[in-house]
């Protein structure tokens, strides 16, 4: 059935409740009462009602209000409709994850996606078994307009400042490793500023960017590093590195897999960089999505325990 908009030009709310309130008191006055109004003004609403459904909707019987066939009627059909608004409207459901559907669209670059999905997906699944996480590939050229427009649900990313509809909430600062493979670079950790220098380097660049937070601060020291590949997927690295002799410059998040799986070394990086500061961001208009509020808590108090281990 399609709404005419017209068709309720007339209608007014307060009248509905007006007439909810008339049949179960019968009388104007104890009606009033209820509603908190003058007499006069619950007598207009009569008129108005009697107006609009074009019924006296009651009548008078001794001290009574009588209703007429028509208000009976009315107020079956209505009475279940303003209980589902009321509840709609001042009582919401409780949000129950365990028995919730949802799709949600979270963008993430590889290298998150490879490190938090593995935990958190199962998480996910165990707590939320109707949910349905879309992840797509994260670009922080794009990530806001992505977000405005709705392709995105969710984004984890650098934390940056945005417009004033973007929320978002830090989750970890994460700092970067050197990584590289003992056959290819005969080296023992950690590394000195001469031993990160002295090898190529496997860059991840984002839209072929000419360098990162690396080479700005080795620049200040008049140093650079030979940067022999670069790639727009972390994904890529670890075979690299075990075929050619390079060092890779990544979160220190993916260093425990990648040693695990490659046999790859590691080194704190001996150039002074900030850590990269992880947070999740969405639009303010999700501020009342009982399903993305309670995937974004989820995260938090994960990566939450994640940083007090890697603290300990």
């Amino acid at each position: 059935m399609t709404i005419k908009e017209n068709d309720f030009r007339k209608i007014d709310l307060n009248l509905l409740v007006a007439f909810a309130v008339l049949y179960r008191e019968q009388s104007v006055s104890l009606a009033a009462d209820k509603l908190h109004l003058g007499q006069p003004a619950v007598s207009g609403s009569l008129a108005r009602l009697r107006e609009m459904f074009d019924d006296p909707l009651f009548i008078r019987s001794g001290h009574r209000m009588q209703p007429t066939a028509r208000a009976d009627a009315l107020h079956c059909e209505l009475m279940p409709l303003l209980e589902q608004l009321q509840s709609t409207l001042f009582h919401p459901s409780d949000f129950n994850p365990a028995t919730a559907r949802a799709t949600i669209t979270l963008g993430m670059a590889d290298w998150v996606e490879t490190w938090l999905m593995p935990v958190l997906f199962p998480l996910v699944r165990q707590q939320a078994p109707g949910f349905q996480l879309n992840v797509i590939a994260s670009d922080s050229f794009t990530d806001q307009s992505n977000l405005e427009g709705g392709e995105m649900d969710m984004v984890v990313n650098m934390a940056e400042g945005g417009p004033r509809w973007l929320e978002s909430t830090p989750l970890l600062a994460i700092p970067f490793v050197a990584l590289w493979h003992p056959q290819q670079v005969p080296l023992k950790g950690p590394l000195t500023q001469d031993d990160y220098l002295a090898w190529p380097h496997f860059a991840v660049s984002n839209r072929e960017a000419a360098s990162s937070q690396v080479d700005t601060r080795l620049a200040k020291q008049g140093l650079a590093r030979q940067i022999s590949y670069t790639t727009a997927h972390f994904a890529a690295l670890p075979g690299l590195l075990c075929s050619q002799p390079g060092i890779a410059t990544v979160p220190a998040a993916l260093a425990p897999l990648w040693q695990a799986h490659w046999g790859l070394s590691a080194s704190p990086v001996p150039v002074d960089i900030p850590p990269a500061q992880l947070a999740l961001s969405w639009h303010q208009r999700h501020n009342s999505d009982p399903a993305l509020m309670w995937l974004r808590d989820l995260m938090s108090n994960h990566l939450a325990k994640y940083s007090l281990k890697q603290a300990a």
